[in-house]
């Protein structure tokens, strides 16, 4: 039986791991469930699969409650995966947080599942150097690595990763100065956070993506296409060097993935809604108007540059789209912040997760400040 470890349990990502646990109690135990804020809900689910650790990593919790020990704060939630003994690893917290507990992860000789972003778009040139098994939650690093018959090494000619286009997708940039927060939450397809789903209608999160691969599948940048596909069906693709181009289609759930991460290299029955092949079905493909998406060429070009650039990009990122929330910037604005914040930092190479940290904290004080002075002032 292997021992989970779910950072994020009380996130999307982290309940659905938790789904797939529930499905198949013959297969797995939790060992440590970590949670950000969510006290009450950590508490059930801390009763409900008796994890030898748990914590808090945004709050003060301490003690033992049954066959549980509670830890608190940043430093607890890094002690409670240490002493977790967890064979896999879930990372499904949100933004740069996420990098500390990764390379926790591979330190301990541990599967690291990962479904955080920023683990690689801020770290990636850091967590590849460790070496240790990764294996890609996202539904479209997912894709590939089965195209790619599990093996992140296998030779191809270019990975192709598919977008649904967000919301927004028929409008021009120049058209989104006005659009409010909930309009930009409504996806069309997917059902995820909010920071996610904000990233998805800039195409942000697209871009993160095609640093993501650069780094899981050691892809130059320009062997890396990013195409529309509205419905959302095929998750991504491979082309090989003879032009045979492999696809994973599905229904859109992340359950799939998640499981896949947990269960690879076996197959199991996931609940999955099946694609109904006796009804007739059509699968568009567009070509991504990259005019209509900045923050997509911006993130390109901070990976690309590397080194400290996409943690700055990232940092910035997260500060604007909060404010974008709250209703203190306009949509378009999220590009203008970024911008500015990534073309006044002065880029360096990436050695440490200290040096990283360091660049997340000044850049979300940059990104505040001109929030706050330029949007507020």
């Amino acid at each position: 039986m292997k021992k989970i470890a779910v950072v994020g349990c009380t996130g999307s990502i982290g309940r659905q791991t938790l789904s797939v646990v529930r499905r198949h109690t013959e297969l797995f135990s939790v060992c440590c469930l970590i949670a950000g804020s969510s006290v009450e809900e950590l508490r059930a689910l801390s009763r409900e699969f008796c994890p030898s650790t748990a914590a808090l990593a945004n709050g003060n919790l301490s003690g033992r409650e049954g066959k549980t020990l509670f830890f608190g704060g940043k430093e607890g939630a890094y002690a409670a995966l240490e002493e977790s003994g967890a064979d896999i690893v879930v990372v499904a917290c949100g933004g740069f947080a996420g990098l500390k507990y990764s390379l926790i992860t591979l330190k301990m000789g541990a599967r690291l599942a990962l479904a955080n972003k920023e683990t690689l778009v801020c770290g990636g040139e850091i967590v590849m150097s460790l070496g240790g098994e990764i294996v890609p939650v996202d539904s479209e690093h997912s894709a590939i690595w089965q195209c790619l018959n599990f093996q992140r090494r296998a030779p191809f000619k270019n990975l192709i990763i598919t977008a649904s286009g967000g919301p927004f997708r028929d409008k021009n940039f120049e058209e989104l100065e006005h659009v409010t927060p909930a309009q930009a939450l409504n996806h069309p397809t997917w059902k995820m956070g909010a920071k996610i789903t904000i990233d998805s209608a800039t195409l942000l999160n697209k871009g993160y993506e095609v640093i993501e691969a650069h780094h899981l599948y050691g892809a130059e940048y320009g062997s890396i296409k990013t195409v529309i596909q509205p419905q959302s069906i095929v998750h991504s693709m491979v082309e090989f060097e003879d032009g045979a181009i492999l696809a994973q289609l599905s229904n859109p759930t992340m359950e799939l993935p998640i499981q896949l991460a947990l269960t690879y290299p076996d197959r199991m029955d996931c609940a999955l809604k099946p694609v109904d092949w006796t009804q007739a079905l059509t699968l568009n493909f567009l070509p991504l108007e990259r005019k209509k998406y900045p923050m997509y060429d911006l993130a390109l070009s901070c990976g690309e540059a590397g080194g400290i650039l996409p943690t700055v990009l990232n940092a910035a990122g997260e500060a604007a789209v909060d404010a974008f929330l709250k209703g203190a910037i306009s949509f378009c604005d999220i590009w203008r912040v970024c911008r500015e914040v990534t073309e006044h930092t002065k880029n360096a190479a990436a050695e440490s997760f200290e040096q990283l940290s360091s660049a997340d904290t000044a850049a979300r004080t940059a990104a505040r400040t001109i929030i706050s002075k330029r949007y507020n002032g």
